[in-house]
């Protein structure tokens, strides 16, 4: 960008992270998804007089989990404050967070980006409970005439990661936010289910003049979730602050909204200091104490990371781009290790991975998850492959067949007959009746036109509908012709 060319980017971003427990933040309703507007909902979650919080364990010990993976320091005694303001979607008046005291501190995600190794800091991690939804009349909060709250989503826990302003260029936003949703859906304490929301991203950018070290003015661009979208609010926020700085003027501090459809950032309004928001101590909420036994038991449960995954991958014979593909998603690369325990060779697995299996998921618009293909199936596949049962064309043609009856590759063979032909005798009778059928190419291959011969195989494997052994068919033929 033509403006990063006099300004440097300073960025941090603040994730919320919906947590996938059963039972909301400090009541038993149901955190599931969707359902009819305000069903999921009761008195407590409503902020009705009378009712008190109970904090639920399960999302302190995913707060814990996170934490250990951010590498990030867990808080021996952390508490809830409540944070004031007043917002329809916010049933209380005030929501329900931490501020003094998180559960974590003083970590770090190390990103990497052009083959360059960077260590963003995190500044903390700390529980809250999510508020409703405003539900627009309009195609968006700027032009709406009118809004409705849905409080399904209120008392939904989240974990708010916030990260110091260490980011300093787009693609290093978008790698920070891809390893760090990698990593939550590597320890599943969410669904991670950004279409939905699970996850969402505050930006937070200034410029200053190149060489400086002085911060700028920043806004905060609120309720991002797509990398997408991301990356297109940074490069229309990053070129509006710059026409204002080149111009003499001052960038405004105020939070901004990001509208998809114009492709555009919209003021929303002043930005405000966390003294506006006049925290306390939440008077209802014990503090919790958090012993080291605690988070040792929390470790224990801790699963291979994507970093240590990826590496993993690379010791087995995998380049680089091959592991970092497989490990992008955990349901792809639990899939490839569940076939690598039935088939070993990695790269010819990887690419049969990230090739036909990924083509025909893609075709089918369905996840790893939902795929009619089990990784024993994809491993019993290339089995027969390299066994020379049938050949990696015919192969091809096996797995659509697969995707689409659920079946067995072997049962598929046998119930179409794909055997390949591996008899010698059988083959050498094809080669001399396609040599004596075709004497110019025989000619050209004896004149040096080595292409010749691909000619003389393609009539062979078309005779044989592709079931020959394309090796044997290959070396038979050469032997014939080199004869005469």
């Amino acid at each position: 960008m033509e403006a990063l060319e006099r300004y440097e980017m300073v960025c941090g971003m603040e994730v919320h992270v919906e947590l996938k427990t059963k039972t909301k933040i400090f009541c038993n309703c149901t955190t599931e998804f969707g359902g009819e507007e305000n069903t999921h909902v009761c008195p407590s979650c409503l902020g009705m007089p009378g009712t008190l919080p109970v904090a639920n364990k399960q999302m302190v010990d995913f707060a814990i989990k996170t934490g250990l993976a951010l590498n990030c320091e867990i808080s021996p005694y952390t508490k809830f404050d409540r944070k004031n303001y007043f917002y329809p979607d916010l049933a209380t008046n005030f929501q329900t967070s931490q501020f003094y005291q998180p559960i974590c501190r003083n970590g770090y995600l190390e990103i990497e980006v052009d083959g360059e190794k960077k260590r963003i800091g995190i500044t903390e991690a700390h529980m809250e409970e999510d508020a409703g939804k405003l539900v627009h009349g309009g195609d968006s909060i700027t032009t709406s005439d009118e809004s409705y709250v849905d409080y399904n989503r209120a008392g939904v826990p989240l974990l708010e990661i916030v990260s110091a302003p260490d980011i300093r260029s787009i693609d290093e936003a978008v790698a920070y936010l891809e390893q760090l949703v990698q990593t939550l859906e590597y320890i599943e304490v969410s669904d991670c289910k950004l279409e939905q929301g699970s996850v969402r991203f505050d930006v937070n950018v200034s410029l200053r003049p190149i060489g400086t070290e002085e911060f700028g003015v920043r806004t905060e661009m609120k309720n991002l979730n797509s990398f997408s979208s991301v990356r297109r609010c940074l490069e229309y926020e990053i070129q509006r602050q710059a026409e204002i700085l080149d111009e003499g003027g001052e960038v405004i501090q105020e939070t901004r909204t990001w509208d998809e459809g114009r492709g555009v950032t919209l003021g929303l309004r002043s930005k405000e200091e966390a003294t506006d928001y006049r925290f306390f101590p939440e008077p209802d909420l014990m503090p919790i104490i958090i012993d080291r036994e605690w988070i040792e038991s929390i470790r224990k449960t801790m699963p291979e990371l994507p970093a240590e995954r990826r590496e993993r991958l690379k010791s087995l014979g995998l380049s680089d781009y091959d592991a970092r593909v497989i490990t992008n998603s955990k349901a792809m690369a639990d899939f490839f290790d569940q076939a690598f325990t039935k088939y070993n060779d990695a790269k010819n697995l990887a690419n049969w991975v990230m090739g036909d299996f990924s083509r025909l998921l893609n075709a089918k618009e369905i996840s790893v998850a939902d795929s009619p293909v089990s990784p024993e199936n994809l491993a019993e596949l290339l089995i027969l492959i390299e066994k020379g049962t049938i050949s990696g064309k015919i192969g091809k043609t096996v797995i659509e067949e697969m995707f689409e009856s659920g079946k067995g590759p072997e049962e598929i063979v046998k119930e179409k007959g794909l055997a390949q032909i591996s008899d010698t005798g059988e083959i050498l009778k094809l080669v001399q009746e396609v040599i004596e059928a075709n004497p110019q190419s025989v000619a050209d291959y004896k004149g040096g036109k080595g292409k010749a011969i691909g000619f003389l195989v393609g009539q062979i494997m078309k005779a044989t509908r592709g079931k020959a052994n394309p090796e044997l068919v290959n070396k038979l033929l050469r032997e014939e012709l080199d004869k005469e």
